[in-house]
Order: structure tokens, then C-alpha cells, then sequence
């Protein structure tokens, strides 16, 4: 007798906890049926049909579900999570942002395999729009975009809807991996200067003041001195206008009065200057006279005594 055993090699466990298989790939607009599935669009989580799904429960695979996709024939590669299996059988519904990453045409072919990835706790983002610095708080912004979306993966350029305007933004970096796992993590943000961004010219604070020397007297005629006398306009009780326009006397230079510039003024710095006058010292006699001394003040009386005779 003769016995044969086909398996003398078995498979390895954890090849048979994997799930790989191919699919046609379409974008969400051309997914079938009367409900409006835009919901995909805004987060990183594909359709699959429900063959992935009956396959997946009987495979030994950890939860939540991640899945590493890619084209084989641009070499390229991302990572996603599943949203639902109700697509049809051999094709698979993607967001349209994704299908630009992998660089997937309707109909075409893309490897999809199951993976698992460690939680993320650090990611940056760099915005490809200056527009994206007008959001008022860009943090929570994008916190609450990341709830729809499963993992990261670095060099992608994800895509979030915020105020009916879509912005892109590309991973820079993820940490501990290349790519991560989003789910229930506690993540820091940072965020890159954006694509095209430039800096505001800053103008020098250092302006150059003209010296003493260099004041023209003639510009101080314009400045505001006060009050002038006979400078105002009178009306004549007649309408007319003659002889009413007011004829000021000429300002001498010498009487306009400058201030006394502050030499030790320094940026930030608000200095009070106050015009008071020293007191004099008053003298050991002048303090003896001043101290108070109890019941050594005088009375009045209404009625005045008479002198007697």
C-alpha cells in the first residue's frame, strides 16, 4: 500500500490569517442606488462586496479591519479601512482622492490584502493651499475631519470637506510607522508651512529721526500752539462780506516753545514725566513747631463778661 500526502509542507498560520485578493476599482459616484453616499468621499474607507466579508469571518484576523491597497502597475500603495460590504461582487468602491494616490482609472485593477498597523502618536500635515490658513482653528478642523478616516500613511495627500470647500493636505510624516493605525489613538498634530506659502515682508521698527540741526523753523508755523488772539472770522449784521476775514499776526520763531525730547526712551516703555518742584527742607525748628500737642487749642465764647465796677 502506497499512502500519499499532498500537505507534507503545512501552510504557515499566519499566511492563512491572510486576506489578499483583487478587485475592479470605481469611484463612490458610481456606486449604484437611490442614496447619496457622498459620506464616503470624506473619510479614507472603502465598499467591499459581501464575499470579503464572508471570507474575512472565517480568517483569524484582528479588528478593526485595515487593508493595505495597490497598484501593481504604478507601483504605488496606500492603506484604508472598510466602511460597509454591499458593493458588487469583484469590485470594490473607492474614494476619489484615494484612486488619485494610487493613481487607479475606473475599472482598473487594484491588490487588496489585509494588514495590521500600530497606533499612531504623531503625525504632520502640510497643506497644499495657502487657503487652508483662513480656518480659525485648523486643529479641531482636522481632528474632526480624521474620525472618518481608519489609518495614515506617510506621502499620501488626503482630502477633507470643511465649509463645502474640499481642502488637501499631504502626510509628512507618521510616527511609530510609516503607516498607522488611527483608531482610538492619542495622535499630536503639527502642521508644515503651506505649499506656496510665503512670509510677510516685515518692515524695520528703526526709523532715522532728523537732528536738531537739521529742523526747518518755517514748519513750525503749522504745528499747534494754542491760542491765538484776533484770529478768528466775524459776520456783519448787512450779509456782506467785507472786511470780516481774519488777519492774524505773523508767529516769531523765537516764541514757539519745544518739548524736551526723551533720550532714554526705549521701545515698549511708557515713561511719565511729571513738571514738580523740589520742596524745601524744613529746619529742626520748623518740625518742633509742627508736632501736634493735645488740648492746646483755644475756645470762644458767645458771651462776652463785662468788667465790674
Amino acid at each position: 500500500m502506497f499512502s500519499f500526502n499532498m500537505f507534507d509542507h503545512p501552510i504557515p498560520r499566519a499566511f492563512q490569517n491572510r486576506f489578499s485578493t483583487q478587485y475592479r476599482c470605481y469611484s463612490v459616484s458610481m456606486l449604484a442606488g437611490p442614496n447619496d453616499r457622498s459620506d464616503v468621499e470624506k473619510g479614507g474607507k472603502i465598499i467591499m462586496p459581501p464575499s470579503a466579508l464572508d471570507q474575512l469571518s472565517r480568517l483569524n484576523i484582528t479588528y478593526p479591519m485595515l487593508f493595505k491597497l495597490t497598484n501593481k502597475n504604478s507601483d504605488r500603495m496606500t492603506h484604508c479601512g472598510v466602511l460597509e460590504f454591499v458593493a458588487d461582487e469583484g469590485i470594490c468602491y473607492l474614494p476619489h482622492w484615494m484612486m488619485q494616490n494610487l493613481l487607479l482609472e475606473e475599472g482598473g485593477l487594484v491588490q487588496v490584502e489585509s494588514v495590521n498597523l500600530m497606533v499612531a502618536t504623531y503625525s504632520k500635515f502640510q497643506p497644499q493651499s495657502p487657503d487652508f490658513l483662513d480656518i480659525t482653528n485648523p486643529k479641531a478642523v482636522l481632528e474632526n475631519a480624521l474620525r472618518n478616516f481608519a489609518c495614515l500613511t506617510t506621502g499620501d495627500v488626503i482630502a477633507i470637506n470643511y465649509n463645502e470647500k474640499i481642502y488637501e493636505l499631504r502626510v509628512m510624516e507618521t510616527k511609530p510607522d510609516k503607516a498607522v493605525s488611527i483608531i482610538e489613538c492619542d495622535m499630536n498634530v503639527d502642521f508644515d508651512a503651506p505649499l506656496g506659502y510665503k512670509e510677510p515682508e516685515r518692515r524695520s521698527q528703526h526709523h532715522e529721526e532728523p537732528t536738531e540741526e537739521e529742523g526747518d523753523t518755517s514748519s513750525y508755523a503749522e504745528m499747534d500752539v494754542g491760542f491765538r488772539a484776533f484770529t478768528g472770522s466775524g459776520n456783519r449784521l448787512d450779509g456782506k462780506k467785507k472786511g470780516i476775514e481774519p488777519s492774524p499776526a505773523p508767529i516769531d520763531p523765537s516764541d514757539i516753545k519745544r518739548g524736551i525730547p526723551n533720550y532714554d526712551y526705549k521701545i515698549g516703555r511708557i515713561t511719565f514725566i511729571r513738571n514738580s518742584r523740589p520742596q524745601p527742607k524744613k529746619t529742626d525748628d520748623e518740625d518742633a513747631m509742627s508736632r501736634f500737642i493735645a488740648f492746646s487749642g483755644e475756645g470762644q465764647s458767645l458771651r462776652k463778661k463785662g468788667r465790674k465796677p
